[in-house]
């Protein structure tokens, strides 16, 4: 056999190279999938524990902020009057929700702008 001919004749087809492509094609498909069903699978087993130590901290550190409201509270108390001590303390409580709540308002403006993209009429969110 000549050189020509070996060539020919170790060539695969056209229709066998796009039936491997295929079968190459499902092979990864199948193993993207089952490696998302396990990365899922491991992300909902560790989502309770995640969730439970969240609500955790968020009650510790509620505690931790009454007690420096309640210290503040005491220690204001002798040089402006508890009243002006508890005027205070709600004044400055007050304008830190106002500035979290604004901070958190445009944050969320912009998450959903970036998600859902320009309006078509030119207008924003």
């Amino acid at each position: 056999m000549t050189e020509p001919d070996r060539e020919e004749a170790e060539t695969p087809s056209l229709p066998t190279l796009l039936r491997a492509l295929i079968e190459d094609v499902q092979t990864l498909v199948e193993a993207e999938a089952g490696f998302l069903r396990a990365a899922l699978a491991y992300a909902l087993s560790r989502a309770k524990s995640i969730a439970l130590l969240l609500v955790l901290a968020l009650f510790f550190a509620f505690f931790a902020l009454m007690a420096i409201v309640v210290g503040l509270l005491l220690a204001l108390a002798p040089l402006i009057g508890p009243w002006g001590a508890l005027g205070l303390m709600t004044v400055a409580l007050g304008l830190l929700g106002a500035v979290s709540l604004r901070l958190a308002i445009r944050r969320g403006r912009r998450m959903i702008r970036l998600l859902i993209g320009p309006d078509k009429d030119g207008g924003t969110v």
